[in-house]
Order: C-alpha cells, then structure tokens, then sequence
C-alpha cells in the first residue's frame, strides 16, 4: 500500500510561535447548562489561534482535536521550540490549512485536563478537584462550549470546521447544531455513532483504570495516581489506532535487545517495550479521569439517529456547507463503511458531499501522520469554497 509522504516540519517551517490562550466564561448565575441537564461554571477553555482574523471575521476555521489531544495544533512554545503542534504539517504559511489566507483556532474539550475544565479542575463549591463530582459531557457540550469561546471573539461564521476522530464527531455536531454558521465541514477518520466494537474497548480501558486500587473512586489527587490503569488503558487504545499491516511492518514478531525468549513475564518483544513506553509516556501527560469521561462521551454520540429527525433535517436542508469526508483504507476503528454510510445520510438531507477514501496502511492514525495527498485534498477543498 502507499506511504504517506515525509513532509515533517522544522521550528523554521513551521506555523511559527504561539501562546495558548486560557479565557473563564459561564460565570454563575449564567452557568452552562449541559444535555444531561447539570449546570457547570464558571468554565476555563484553553485555545490556541494562528493567522489573523480578517474584518468581517469570516475567514474563521476551527480545527477540533481527538479526545486526547489538546489545542496546540501547530506552532510551537517560545520556550520549548521542539514541542510542535500535533498537526504543524497541516497548518500554517502555505500549507493545507494556509494562515496566509486563514484565522484558524483550535479549543481544547470541556472534561479534558489540557488546560480546559475537567474532572481535575478545583471544584468553585469544594476548593478540591472535581473527581467524580463532575458531570457527564457530551460531544454536544464540548461543540457549546467552542462556541461560547467564538461568541467571545465575535466569530458568527465559520469558513470551515476540521476534525479526526473524536474531532470529526465535534465536526457533525457543530453542522447539526449550527448549520448556518458552517461554509464547510471535512470530518476525518470519524463515525456517527460507535460500533460495539469501539464501545468494548472504551470499556476495557475504563475498567483498566477503575480497576487500580490507586483510583479511589476518582479521588487520588492527593495520593498515588492509578498510573497503571491508565497505562493499560492507553495500551488497549492504541492499538485500536494501528493496523495489521502497519504493526507487522514496525514489529512483526522480533524480540527487543535479546536472542532468545526470557521465560518469565518481562519484554521479550518489541511490541511489547513499544506498548509499555506509550503508556508510561501517557500517564505524565493525561488525566485518568478525563480519559473516563472522553470515552463515555464518545460512546453517547449517535448522529445516524438524529440527523434523520424531522428537525435536523430542516436545519441541514437549510444549510449551504459543503463537505470533505475522508477516510483511511487500513481504519478498522472507524472503518470505510461508516463513512460511506456518513456520506449517504448527508445525501438524503440534500447536502453538497465529496467523499475520498486515502489509501494507507497506518490505521486509524493514519490523520495525524504527514501526508502530501492529505494537505493537498484538504487545501485543494478549503480553496473552492466561497
């Protein structure tokens, strides 16, 4: 199969410097109030932005990220220039997403620990962590609380919003929720509602982290943190972003700095020491219990039975968005056949869709990997839209 192209970038080619931007909203009495019908605030929403918002404010695309990642999109930190954004290759001067032309800004998600409230925020009414005292968010929340942060800039219009994964759920939100805002929409690598499949292993990776004795019921802020759950968790998941194909090529089944087989339960593969390392990286980043409540929230999403309600489908024929759905031949996560059946719902509401399925063998992840097709479909598309 074909390999994305090697197009990584440098701090000189970047999308240059950038400040992440931390904003409170929903003060009480005007507290945000949440599907499940809880209100939250006062709320802290981290974002980060590149290019500059014309005039009218029209030029606007928001970028949303995938459930654990966070709003440095692109750029890097004055003071830690090696850190770049996890989508530097795709956005910046002359690049798939150009900031010549375009104001872009990616917002962290409600429930995350990136810097937007989450579970391990410090709870207004305790002075101590939420921890379980959080309420359930939906896909639904996260998409009002990116928009409470464009009613603050003074965004009424998008050029266009852009997701993978988890972000490509906020991507269909956002045009269910507020079509008239949206010119155009590319959700990547996404569904409209979890397999059974992809439930089960959310599952398994909450009851990974539930089980550690270290969790406490959510309250270990002040204690040992259930660093192993989360590992394992993180392990679960990952390999739901490879692929067969992708993991045989970077593994097959050679054993790591050794000749022959330890007989006892160490490393003995690489595949092993690689899983290992990507959940201990993990844990030194992310919160157990925001991994819980992301997952849950992904799990709630379904589109395919809303979008053909009476009242979702006024508000879609209603629209003029234009949309890119893309897909990954080696997905089997989100595999090509949700988004055909993606591609088909849109259809019957009367929407404007191209569809392009990108042939690689790097799985799910396949979105966050450089690829020359990838910014040039992306660029090519975001051109066209008037």
């Amino acid at each position: 199969m074909s390999q994305p192209a090697d197009n990584t970038t440098t701090p000189a080619d970047s999308a240059g410097v950038v400040h992440r931007q931390i904003i409170e909203l929903a003060a009480p009495p005007r507290q945000m109030v949440l599907e499940s019908g809880a209100k939250l605030g006062p709320i802290e929403i981290a974002f980060e932005t590149w290019g500059t918002l014309n005039e009218t404010k029209d030029n606007a695309i928001l970028i949303a990220h995938a459930f654990t990642g966070d709003a440095h999109a692109a750029g890097y930190y004055e003071d830690e220039p090696d850190k770049q954004g996890w989508w530097d290759f795709m956005i910046g001067p002359g690049k798939g997403i150009d900031t010549n032309h375009y104001f872009v800004i990616c917002i962290n998600i409600l429930g995350s620990c990136m810097g937007t409230t989450g579970p391990s925020s410090t709870n207004p009414d305790t002075g101590k962590p939420f921890g379980l005292d959080f309420p359930m968010v939906t896909i639904g929340d996260m998409v009002e609380a990116q928009k409470m942060v464009l009613d603050h800039l003074g965004i009424k219009s998008l050029h266009s919003v852009i997701g993978g994964s988890v972000g490509g759920m906020q991507v269909l939100e956002w045009c269910v929720r507020y079509p008239e805002m949206i010119r155009s929409a590319i959700p990547i690598a996404t569904t409209m509602r979890h397999s059974a499949l992809a439930i089960a292993f959310n599952e398994i990776a909450r009851q990974a982290i539930m089980a550690d004795p270290n969790w406490q019921q959510g309250n270990y802020y002040n204690d040992s943190k259930p660093d192993l759950g989360l590992a394992v968790a993180r392990m679960v998941g990952h390999v739901t972003y490879l692929s067969d194909d992708a993991m045989r090529r970077k593994f097959g089944r050679r054993l790591q700095d050794k000749n022959d087989f330890s007989y006892d339960f160490g490393v003995d593969f690489q595949v092993e020491s690689y899983l290992r390392h990507q959940g201990t990286k993990f844990v030194q980043r992310f919160d157990a219990n925001s991994m819980l409540y992301i997952t849950k929230a992904a799990d709630y999403f379904d589109l395919k039975d809303r979008i053909t309600e009476d009242r979702c489908v006024r508000e879609l024929e209603n629209s003029r968005s234009k949309f890119l759905v893309i897909s990954y031949s080696s997905d089997w996560l989100y595999p090509t056949y949700q988004a055909k059946e993606l591609v088909q719902t849109l259809k019957r509401s009367g929407q404007d869709v191209s569809f392009c399925e990108i042939e690689a063998d790097c799985g799910h992840d396949a979105f966050l990997i450089p690829d020359k097709r990838l910014t040039d479909l992306i660029g090519g598309f975001l051109h066209g839209i008037n």
